[in-house]
Parts: C-alpha cells; sequence; structure tokens
C-alpha cells in the first residue's frame, strides 16, 4: 500500500500581492499530483478535506498522520500557514515547503530550504518539468528523514510523538471511502436527482459525515438542479457547518430558484450586513432582484415596481464588481441590465471596458474557463461586435462543464435581444448566437 502525501495549498484560482492570477488547481494537476505520484505515494489535496475555512477531524487526522506533506505558501494563505504550523508541531520532518518566486512572504523561509517554483506575467507556470522533477526529488530525500520542523530543530529534547502506534487501518479505510463516495457523486452528477439522493440515503444520518463530502453532496443538487434537496440538506448539517459563508450564501441561491425571493433576500442581506459585500454574495443576490424585477414586469405588469426592482439589481451587481474589479460576473449582469433601462443607463458606456479589461486580464492567465468567454461573448453583444462575439462563442462551447450554464448565458441574451428589438434594432445574428448555445 502506498504512503500518503498531504498537499496543503489554496484551490482555485486567487491572486497573489501583486494582484497576478494565480491557478492552483492548474499547478496541483499538472505538476505536484505528478510528482508525488511518480514517487510511489498518494496525494491528498487539503482542499478536498476543507470545506469554507472549517478545520475538522478529517483534517487533523491527515495532518498527523500523512508521511509526507508539501505545503504551497504562494499568496500567504491563512490556512495554509495554520496547517503547516499545526504539521511542524507534530511531525519533525517530511514536510516540503514550495512557493512562487518574488512572493513576499510573512517571514523569511529561506532557513527552512523552501522549494521556489517560477511563474510567468500571467501566472503560469515556467520550467514545469523542471519543477516536477525538484519535489520528486525531495520527496525521496524525505526517506532518509532530517529534521525540518522549525520547532524541533530550535526547542532543546522537545519530545516526539509516536505516530507510528496511531496509524491504524481506519485512517487508511476512511480515507479511500471519502474518494469512493466522491467518485460515486460525480457520476451521479451526470445520472440526475435521485441518484444523488441515493448516495445521501447511504451516508445517513448525514450530520455524522465528513463535512467535504457533505459539502461535495451540497453542490451536487446544485449540479443537478434540485434546489428543494439543497434546503433539507442544509437543515441536517451541523450547525458550524451551515453557517458558513458558502452555504449560506447557497442556500440563498436555493430559495431565490424555488421562488421564495424574500427568504433569499433575507439570508443574502445578512451575510453582506455582516461580512461586507463581495462579488459572490452580491452576485447572488442581484440575481434575485433580477428575477424579481423579470415577475413583476411579466406577471404582475407593475412597470413602476418592477423599475425599482431592476435599479437595485444594477445597483447590487455594481456594488459586488468594485468589491472585487477582477471578478467580472457581477460586472458583467450590471452592464447587461443597464442596456435594460429607458433611456439606457448611462454609466454603462464607461463601465464596459471596465469590465472587458477584467474579462481580458482573466484569460490572458492561460487557465481561463467558460464564464470568462460567456462574458467576453455578452460584452462583444453589447458593444454590437458581432466578429468578435462570434469568436468568443466557438470557444466558449469548448469549455462547457454543467447545462446549467449556457442556459445563463442564453437567458441574458434573450433579454438584449427583445430589448434591442422593441428599438428596432437588428437582432438576426444574436439570434444565431442564442441558438448555438441552446444546442449545447
Amino acid at each position: 500500500m502506498k504512503q500518503y502525501c498531504f498537499i496543503l495549498m489554496p484551490f482555485g484560482k486567487k491572486s497573489d500581492n501583486i494582484g497576478k492570477i494565480i491557478d492552483f488547481d492548474y499547478i496541483y494537476s499538472t505538476i505536484i499530483k505528478p510528482a508525488v505520484t511518480n514517487a510511489h505515494l498518494s496525494p491528498i489535496r487539503a482542499d478536498e478535506e476543507i470545506t469554507s475555512g472549517i478545520i475538522h477531524k478529517p483534517m487533523f487526522e491527515r495532518l498527523l498522520l500523512c508521511d509526507y506533506a508539501i505545503a504551497d505558501l504562494t499568496t500567504a494563505n491563512a490556512n495554509v500557514f495554520y496547517e503547516l504550523g499545526i504539521r511542524h508541531g507534530i511531525r519533525p520532518h517530511s514536510t516540503i515547503l514550495i512557493f512562487a518566486e518574488g512572493m513576499r512572504l510573512p517571514f523569511d523561509v529561506s532557513y527552512l530550504r523552501a522549494l521556489p517554483y517560477k511563474l510567468d506575467n500571467y501566472g503560469t507556470p515556467l520550467e514545469e518539468n523542471v519543477f516536477k522533477d525538484n519535489i520528486f526529488k525531495y520527496l525521496k530525500e524525505c526517506r532518509n528523514p532530517k529534521v525540518d520542523s522549525p520547532v524541533y530543530q530550535l526547542v532543546e529534547n522537545m519530545p516526539i510523538m509516536d505516530i507510528a502506534r496511531l496509524k491504524t487501518d481506519t485512517f487508511r479505510d476512511y480515507v479511500e471511502y471519502s474518494k469512493s463516495i466522491k467518485d460515486k457523486l460525480r457520476i451521479a452528477r451526470s445520472d440526475g436527482p435521485s441518484a444523488v439522493k441515493q448516495i445521501q440515503k447511504e451516508l445517513e444520518p448525514v450530520r455524522n459525515t465528513d463535512p467535504a463530502i457533505l459539502i461535495d453532496l451540497f453542490l451536487s443538487y446544485r449540479a443537478v438542479k434540485d434546489w428543494g434537496a439543497m434546503v433539507t440538506l442544509t437543515c441536517k448539517m451541523p450547525p458550524i457547518l451551515a453557517h458558513t459563508v458558502m452555504v449560506r450564501e447557497q442556500l440563498g441561491f436555493a430559495h431565490n430558484r424555488l421562488g421564495d425571493h424574500s427568504k433569499a433576500e433575507k439570508i443574502l442581506k445578512e451575510l453582506i450586513n455582516k461580512h461586507g459585500a463581495s462579488s459572490e454574495t452580491n452576485g447572488i443576490l442581484g440575481r434575485v432582484y433580477k428575477d424579481l424585477w423579470m415577475k413583476t414586469l411579466k406577471k404582475e405588469r407593475n412597470i413602476l415596481k418592477a423599475k425599482g426592482f431592476l435599479k437595485k439589481s444594477i445597483d447590487c451587481y455594481l456594488e459586488g464588481f468594485e468589491a472585487d474589479w477582477r471578478d467580472a460576473y457581477p460586472g458583467i449582469n450590471a452592464v447587461t441590465l443597464m442596456e435594460m433601462t429607458d433611456p439606457i443607463d448611462t454609466r454603462q458606456k464607461n463601465l464596459i471596458p471596465v469590465v472587458q479589461y477584467a474579462v481580458e486580464r482573466r484569460i490572458a492567465s492561460k487557465n481561463t474557463d467558460y464564464w470568462d468567454l460567456a462574458s467576453l461573448l455578452e460584452l462583444n453583444i453589447l458593444s454590437r461586435n458581432q466578429e468578435q462575439a462570434n469568436t468568443a462563442l466557438s470557444e466558449a462551447l469548448t469549455l462547457i462543464r454543467e447545462k446549467w450554464e449556457p442556459e445563463t448565458t442564453v437567458n441574458n441574451i434573450n433579454m438584449i435581444i427583445d430589448i434591442r428589438r422593441t428599438r428596432g434594432e437588428p437582432v438576426e445574428w444574436i439570434e444565431e448566437i442564442k441558438k448555438e448555445l441552446d444546442k449545447a
């Protein structure tokens, strides 16, 4: 059986101290994971065990019991440093530190023998094979244990915990169980809501389930559009998990999809009042007001009330964009809804280039996703640039992951088509784009 190597690092795309976007998922999957596998170890990544900043029992077990660990200190992520402190206090050796060159760290890691790696101006790793080989080399050296923990280096007669007696088959079985459940959920998301619910039955009572699995289950219900199951599952979660920002945001999202807009608004406004504006929370609340605007306009036919919700939505999206100019999602929604005002909101002309710059910087990182290209597509439609819109469309179609993603884009395009048709503008070329997204 292979020994485990625990990977402590940020996940997703994060910015460093100078605003450079770094795709840590790419670094993990193309460099760190292969290096660990080549060293005949089984990698376990920290983000698979940690959810919304919660440190829980499985996390401590992995920090304690994994024979090897790699900690990426890039961006000085608070969770990573906390976990590294625990690891250094427990294990005297076999912990490797890595970081991006040029990154300002909160302390000097040179005496800790940290392994640097190079990034280009777009946050993409350079000399990938060299970096991979260096990690492999360090892991091999760790098989001849040498104290690398500053705690054990500096504190004389520091007692070393007997890890061997704590290693049991239970730990290994639990790790393998977690992986198997996540694999099942990955398959179930393709099979639909009933398949996901069947896995939840296997986990009952869910309150005793690993939080990382619960979050995966929660987001699987979102992927299959079972909003009611998301709400029900939240009620069964441990309170500390149910009240994390991410779970509360997605709970608000689910209530909105169920048509309970007032409940969604209450949850999301409480988050903003407590934690401040953010591109994610404001983006979801902006969608709540957007849905209320459309419902009031089409079902109630109350034009004055609808205008009020439209303004609320634009302001909410704009506040989210201003909270983080790098996240174009609330920005693109703001400029699209500005197209719906009569006359067109004068701020739109100045905002479109700003939002487009944010999108282009993410695309330039070479680690783009569907939403980046979908945003660029929408911006080019708003700017009436047919050629560039078609170019963005062709690339966006290759990056679709979930069926609901192009559906969201189509909803916005439909609004643009409708409003421009009432103004007498040609919309045939936009309708062709919509048809391609409908087929995706």
